[in-house]
């Protein structure tokens, strides 16, 4: 699952700020509770349960993401719908290179089957090959980046002390292009500043952190409003203690149950 109002950016304190270290990620496997945190009188909406089991791995070339989801939707006047997904990504780290599979099933039917590959070339843009369901081709805009390099400059930018930034970004999740992601980024906090940590203990949220709004607009939309927007609070280490998907007429909320470390490459 990768989730409305006008965006206002905090504007940006990069001139001040000190240089920024190196993003250091740590891969790691994390599971998040996922509950309805709330919902309009008018969206039919009455609850929602589930779990969310995120793996961010690393190679010597590359990371690996595998996010797997289960959601059951309660409705006020409809059966419950029962959302299963299981979305695997490789991506390079010279950021050229990205492979994408979806598999996801809507009360134990196949309800998406999605797989392809893209690539980048900078200032010439890039292009998404779709291999399932069908043969397609999406180019995408110069400068546009794939997940993780646009999670690693969220930290980096949020570093270096800037509060708004915006990027085309591809994942693969849709039978679709690019989408326009705004991300505003609030004031850094440190380790003693997340809730999260007198629940699960860990040193991998033991960290600095900042509170992440991000909406994202399809490349070809018109619209003013985002498709949906994601809160996280987002460690400089890659993890995020908790999220939020903002659907406009719901909301969403991931909140992390377990985690743990997992090795670096010996490269």
């Amino acid at each position: 699952m990768i989730l409305t109002a006008a965006i206002t950016a905090l504007g940006s304190g990069a001139a001040v700020a000190a240089p920024a270290r190196p993003v250091e990620v740590q891969p790691h496997r994390a599971l998040y509770d996922m509950t309805l945190e709330s919902a309009k009188p008018n969206s039919g909406v009455v609850g929602a349960t589930g779990s969310l089991a995120y793996q961010w791995g690393e190679s010597c070339d590359g990371w690996t993401i595998e996010q797997r989801y289960k959601l059951s939707m309660q409705y006020e006047q409809d059966q419950p719908v029962d959302i299963n997904s299981n979305f695997v990504t490789w991506e390079s780290k010279d950021g050229k290179s990205y492979r994408f599979n979806e598999r996801r099933t809507r009360n134990g039917q196949p309800d998406e089957d999605i797989k392809g590959d893209a690539t980048l070339k900078g200032a010439k843009g890039g292009a998404a090959v779709f291999v399932h369901p069908k043969d397609q081709t999406f180019d995408l805009p110069p400068g546009a980046l794939f997940p993780t390099a646009h999670t690693l400059l969220l930290i980096r930018k949020a570093q270096e002390g800037e509060h708004y930034i915006s990027a085309d970004v591809f994942d693969g999740s849709s039978v679709d292009g690019a989408v326009d992601i705004s991300a505003v980024v609030g004031p850094k906090m440190d380790a003693k500043a997340n809730p999260a940590s007198t629940e699960v203990k860990s040193p991998l949220i033991d960290r600095p952190s900042w509170n992440v709004r991000m909406a994202f607009f399809p490349e070809s939309s018109k619209d003013e409003n985002p498709d949906y927007e994601l809160g996280m609070r987002l460690m400089d280490n890659g993890v995020s203690s908790e999220m939020t998907i903002d659907y406009g007429d719901y909301v969403i909320k991931a909140k992390l149950k377990e985690i743990q470390a997992l090795p670096k490459p010996a490269c």
